[in-house]
């Protein structure tokens, strides 16, 4: 989601031009949800594998496409390759691990004026002499109603009462996870005042999201694992709010435009928000936080313990009225 403005920035500057995006197949809902996005390539490589040869054939069948420049977000080494075997004239990207002459338009990376990641995709746009426009779009997918109705009737659900939905994972690790506990708490809340409540999330957090249930007395719409991509995209669509950890399924919200509380623990609202407007994040300021990593250091979990169901209930009592 974070590339988005970087996409409408370049169509902006090049009316007409052609944005292809080769990304993991797990992406390809998301990204067809961008009008920006013409076609996307499959990227097979796991995480971390080299596979050179793989790559070097990628690149040799991408060169029958005659692209004009190659915008290389990862900072690897390994991402870099496969523009160049593609021989694509202009090879833009930030410095990253030693990547010169695999990139030919390597930029210097000035994390001081560019503190978001999306200004740093953003600033991949201009030429090197330029710097972006501020603000910067944010980020918009569309989905149709048709494709919302498909998925409602796929997974059995109506939209008969107003939609509170969770997003109780997070990728990165337990110290980003508001406790399920305090889902819970709030779920249980919002059923007495007629909302449904879904639980959305991947197979990873189909644990955590059982317990949510269970400790909200099994009234909830346990989604997780239920759905690939293109589901949440279209279940967040149908959401009255949102409650989300800082997680990549927040930044979806965001870009549904989704009344959300967006809680932040471990890491920081500085680097990664959700950009929308309808989004507040909710942060307690205590000393130890942000500290970045997956599991509270000091084992007591503060930032997140201490951001009680009664906080996040008051914050969430104007989308109640509205």
């Amino acid at each position: 989601m974070l590339m988005q403005p970087m996409l409408m920035r370049l169509k902006q500057r090049h009316p007409g031009c052609r944005i292809d995006v080769l990304a993991p197949p797990w992406t390809v809902s998301l990204l067809r949800a961008m009008p920006e996005v013409g076609e996307v390539i499959i990227n097979p490589f796991p995480h971390g594998a080299l596979q050179l040869l793989t790559r070097y054939r990628l690149g040799k069948q991408l060169r029958a496409a005659q692209y004009d420049q190659a915008i290389v977000l990862p900072n690897s080494l390994k991402s870099a390759l496969v523009p160049f075997f593609a021989r694509i004239p202009v090879r833009t990207g930030f410095i990253g691990e030693s990547r010169y002459g695999l990139l030919n338009d390597a930029r210097q990376l000035d994390q001081t004026a560019l503190p978001l990641m999306v200004q740093r995709f953003a600033q991949l746009a201009e030429t090197a002499r330029d710097t972006i426009s501020r603000p910067l779009p944010e980020p918009r997918l569309s989905i149709t109603t048709a494709q919302r109705d498909v998925t409602l009737r796929k997974l059995n659900l109506s939209l008969n009462r107003r939609v509170a939905a969770f997003c109780p994972g997070a990728e990165y690790g337990p110290a980003k996870r508001w406790p399920a506990t305090y889902y819970a708490e709030i779920a249980r809340r919002l059923q007495q005042q007629g909302y449904a409540v879904w639980l959305i999330g991947s197979g990873k957090d189909q644990a955590v999201a059982d317990e949510i249930n269970r400790l909200a007395g099994g009234t909830c719409d346990n989604l997780c694992g239920r759905t690939d991509l293109g589901d949440a995209i279209a279940l967040l669509s149908c959401a009255s709010m949102v409650i989300s950890n800082d997680s990549g399924l927040m930044h979806l919200a965001a870009a549904l435009n989704r009344p959300m509380l967006a809680l932040f623990g471990s890491s920081s609202p500085r680097f990664t928000p959700p950009l929308s407007e309808q989004a507040q994040v909710i942060k307690l300021d205590i000393e130890c936080s942000p500290c970045f990593k997956r599991v509270c250091p000091l084992g007591h979990f503060n930032c997140m313990m201490q951001l009680t169901p009664d906080l996040v209930w008051e914050k969430l009592m104007p989308l109640l009225q509205g």
